[in-house]
């Protein structure tokens, strides 16, 4: 049962739904998701070693980056989350909005990596 009230918690975050409905769009990397919620990349970095911890994301290092996604190899009561959260809120124009961010922000520009 503690899993599953860690799962329950890790979701109760509205940021963290946020985050998990870009990744169903693409990987992203910190900077990215930082510039579409408008956070600190510490605390998108907080938010996304929740979801990691709990095993619904996964972190790649390529290159300069650091990609995040959805890990579509978890539990199986995971993967009976996973279709609720994509099923819902696509009509939330938060969600819409973001999806639209997106799709215009170039990692290259935003990214500062020393």
């Amino acid at each position: 049962m503690r899993n599953l009230v860690k799962i329950f918690k890790a979701l109760s975050d509205p940021q963290r739904i946020r985050i998990l409905k870009m990744l169903e769009i693409k990987a992203l990397c910190v900077c990215e998701i930082a510039d579409v919620l408008q956070l600190a990349n510490s605390t998108v970095s907080k938010h996304l070693s929740i979801l990691r911890d709990i095993d619904l994301i996964l972190d790649k290092k390529e290159g300069k980056w650091v990609n995040y996604s959805l890990n579509l190899n978890n539990a199986e009561y995971k993967k009976r989350l996973r279709p609720l959260i994509n099923a819902f809120l696509h009509d939330n124009p938060i969600i819409q909005d973001d999806s639209l961010k997106l799709k215009s922000i170039d990692r290259h520009e935003i990214c500062k990596i020393i």
